[in-house]
């Protein structure tokens, strides 16, 4: 396949034409032909080919080309040269998300980040946003929101996209029959999408189990645990954390610590304040718990806990925002440690919580060795995703691994979040490294797309 990128212009013949400047078509090698099929996303349609003396990688479509093929927008893209008999414009790209359909907020709270990515994006590809509610099976088109050239948005036609990016919000709709069938039917017609769904805690403990590789970073776990079970788990550990499989933010999450001689305690986070607990005996504890959860406890995990690095006295973890790139390779594109609030059983920023890049918070913890043990915990990051990712059954592009470091530089992982947040992006000595994300993003969309050239396959 020959690959180059092109800059995209309309005319108003009403003819189904297509003109290609003279280095293009000799770059392309066709030279001397009539007509060509032009295809974008899954459409494609016969043209004639023409030839205009233009310097650089130029392409006219008509009027009635372009709306037969239905070509967003002009400008610059990829065309792609399989064989000689097509020419493909692309990759069409879709953001899969949800919103109100503002005019100017279409995408609700998440319409900055989709602006930001369509912005990187809207130089090499058709790029464009939309929900489910914008498909049209029938037709196999979606009615997609772009960028226009101010910084506003506008509204097209396409064809079903190349590759499509999930960024569905909502937990509850991805697990219904609505959304699972969607997903299926990108499938079933051979359309990369990834990012399948929401991560539930206990998936990755499963996924993990017999994975030797990963195993090694990996807290003890146990899904739905008996009673019993946590009380030996206790005894063994003298501190867990207890939290639910789907929740998110550190919402419901319990710190449990055993003192032989002092007895059982309990942390947990009410409202806006952070609650201690005493019990005289493990049958109290869970008393209470159940008082609170009841039969939802039936969805919780149980997890050793690690004794972290602290500063002040209060632990930190960190946030590694991880991508596959443009050769499906696993890199680190961000990194965040976040420190505790005092007496917080998170780090979340929202429960008092602080952001720190991770050479601050490595330098004060350990020093001259600080790097060594940031890159010990960025191979980890990698091993841990690839791990993650010959496990599950769907295509991974993006994962955020929330990662601990004890006081022996050991590496631990305690979650996997297959659609995680960019709040540690919005530290300003991270915007750089967001930045780099919405790369990474585009350039494996271009890569499942198959808008590559051979050497790079």
């Amino acid at each position: 396949m020959s690959l180059t990128l092109c800059n995209v212009h309309f005319t108003q013949q009403a003819e189904k034409v297509i003109w290609l400047s003279s280095p293009l078509a000799k770059m392309l090698k066709i030279d001397g032909r009539r007509t060509i099929n032009v295809k974008l996303g899954r459409d494609v349609v016969p043209a004639a080919l023409k030839t205009v003396k233009r310097k650089g990688h130029h392409v006219f479509l008509s009027a009635g080309l372009r709306r037969s093929v239905r070509v967003p927008k002009s400008g610059n893209v990829y065309l792609a040269d399989a064989n000689g008999d097509e020419i493909q414009l692309g990759p069409l790209i879709g953001v899969l998300t949800d919103g109100d359909r503002s005019q100017t907020a279409p995408f609700g709270a998440r319409t900055g980040f989709v602006k930001q990515l369509l912005a990187v994006g809207q130089k090499k590809a058709y790029f464009f946003a939309f929900t489910p509610k914008d498909i049209n099976w029938q037709q196999e088109t979606v009615h997609g929101w772009f960028l226009d050239g101010g910084g506003g948005w506008v509204r097209r036609v396409v064809p079903l996209p190349d590759v499509v990016y999930n960024r569905l919000p909502s937990r509850r709709a991805e697990t219904g029959s609505y959304i699972t069938s969607l997903r299926e039917k990108f499938v079933r017609r051979r359309i990369p999408i990834f990012n399948w769904t929401f991560f539930n805690k206990s998936d990755v403990y499963s996924l993990l189990d017999n994975d030797p590789e990963a195993l090694a970073h990996l807290p003890e776990s146990i899904n739905n645990p008996t009673s019993e079970k946590i009380k030996e788990l206790l005894e063994k550990h003298h501190f867990l954390y207890y939290k639910p499989t789907g929740g998110s933010l550190g919402m419901g999450i319990y710190r449990l610590t055993y003192h032989p001689k002092r007895g059982y305690f309990v942390r947990y986070r009410r409202g806006t304040s952070n609650v201690l607990l005493r019990f005289t005996s493990f049958a109290s504890l869970m008393r209470m718990l159940r008082a609170r959860h009841g039969a939802r406890l039936a969805g919780y995990v149980v997890q050793q806990g690690i004794r972290l690095i602290e500063i002040d006295h209060c632990p930190i973890d960190f946030r590694f925002h991880m991508h596959k790139n443009g050769e499906n390779r696993w890199v680190v594109a961000g990194i965040g440690a976040k420190k505790a609030g005092r007496g917080s059983v998170t780090t979340h920023v929202k429960n008092g919580g602080q952001l720190m890049t991770p050479e601050q918070a490595l330098s004060r913890t350990f020093g001259d060795r600080s790097s060594e043990v940031l890159q010990n915990a960025k191979d980890a990051a990698v091993k841990l995703s690839e791990a993650i990712e010959r496990n599950y059954s769907h295509t991974l592009g993006e994962l955020g691994l929330d990662i601990g470091i004890d006081k022996d530089g050991e590496i631990w992982m305690f979650e996997a979040n297959a659609k995680p947040g960019r709040s540690i992006f919005k530290h300003p000595a991270l915007k750089e490294q967001g930045r780099a994300s919405l790369e990474y993003i585009l350039d494996h969309c271009l890569y499942l797309s198959k808008f590559r050239r051979k050497d790079e396959s």
